[in-house]
């Protein structure tokens, strides 16, 4: 019945219109990483490098006991996480009727896409936003619903251009085409799918926006526009002024040095992403015990990531992390104690970072805690 109940609601959404570390891993890469993100350049391993003095990774993996009513779409709401996202770090739950008590991951660790750290960056892979505000160097993030199959969110550059509180929503061309009982304008108010308000990019028709279908976030839902929750898209709407720019990339696999570990982060894509959303898992590929698992992009793209280093990694957990796409990064590789002992000024601002972090999340962990307590009183 859970199964039906899945489907159902995803067969709806397409009806529908801590911590950081910084590298130092080359100059200035928005040039480059607009030439890697060209559509037809794109390849999930050929990534541009971090800029010097970029944060690689920021949050921790933590471990959440689920409650008597706890669904994923609670928990990934209440923690600010996706749905699918979440799903992929806990393969094999039921999504609807975990276990309570039983003890599931919750991803919040994320190393960050390599983009251009000056203003909104999102990363469709990741299903993931994220925002550095002016002389912050720990970015702001939220989970985000992207374009679905066939109306995917454009890769590339542009800004925010204009915002609006209470927007109305026009629905396009081809919207008409495929409903033409759709209404040419729908008000501000509890139908209209923009939610309570919008940010409008350089891209004609493409919006960062709210939404009245909060299940959507964290999937491969919407005509291409940005969906967000709604207590994050009024946070959104005050912090990021008109002018910001915006870099869309598409990073399913991402690798980085933390401090003297080398971790990588896999996300699933295609039919494994399609998989895991409505099943909860998707099918391993098996081959044989003598044949290489791990892709020579993939060796490669490690190896730019620990640059001159001395770093021992462990292909084992290499190919396991790609096998297994759990969405959060996992060590694969760490520089050896002899050596790693003259390397710790490189993270020297670790410590402040954290404390940063940890305040952060101090001053929000209580307006979470009374919106997850309103949120079950009102469903």
């Amino acid at each position: 019945m859970r199964f039906f109940t899945l489907l159902f609601l995803t067969l709806l959404f397409l009806s529908i219109p801590n911590t950081g570390y910084t590298q130092s891993l080359g100059d200035d890469v928005q040039k480059i990483a607009e030439e890697k993100e060209a559509e037809q350049n794109r390849n999930p391993f050929d990534l541009p490098p971090y800029n010097t003095g970029d944060i690689t990774v920021f949050g921790e993996v933590k471990n959440y006991t689920v409650g008597e009513e706890d669904t994923f779409h609670d928990i990934a709401r209440h923690f600010e996480l996706g749905f699918v996202e979440l799903r992929a770090a806990n393969q094999g739950i039921d999504a609807w009727a975990p276990i309570p008590g039983s003890e599931i991951v919750l991803p919040s660790l994320h190393l960050l896409p390599r983009a251009p750290q000056d203003g909104i960056i999102i990363n469709l892979a990741e299903m993931r936003w994220y925002y550095f505000k002016p002389g912050n160097k720990v970015p702001v993030t939220f989970p985000i619903g992207i374009g679905r199959e066939g109306l995917d969110t454009p890769v590339g550059r542009t800004t925010v251009v204009r915002k609006a509180a209470g927007p109305s929503w026009r629905p396009t061309k081809r919207m008409k085409e495929e409903n033409p009982a759709l209404p040419d304008v729908v008000p501000s108010g509890p139908s209209n799918p923009l939610g309570s308000h919008a940010l409008y990019l350089g891209w004609p028709e493409y919006l960062m926006h709210g939404t009245n279908k909060p299940y959507g976030i964290g999937r491969r839902v919407s005509s291409g526009c940005i969906r967000m929750l709604p207590e994050n898209i009024t946070k959104v709407f005050e912090m990021v002024p008109v002018g910001t720019p915006v870099t869309v990339v598409d990073q399913p696999v991402k690798a980085a040095m933390v401090g003297n570990d080398l971790y990588l982060e896999v996300n699933p894509t295609g039919k494994d992403l399609g998989d895991i959303e409505l099943l909860g898992h998707f099918d391993k590929e098996e081959l044989p015990e003598d044949m290489v698992t791990v892709p020579d992009g993939l060796k490669a793209l490690l190896n730019s990531a620990i640059g001159d280093k001395d770093v021992n990694i462990d292909w084992d957990l290499v190919e396991m992390a790609y096998i297994e796409k759990k969405s959060y990064p996992v060590k694969v590789g760490t520089i050896p104690a002899d050596i790693s002992e003259d390397l710790n000024a490189a993270v020297s601002e670790q410590p402040q970072q954290q404390k940063e972090l940890n305040e952060e999340e101090e001053q929000t962990q209580e307006q979470r805690l009374k919106f997850k307590n309103e949120y079950r009183t009102n469903r």
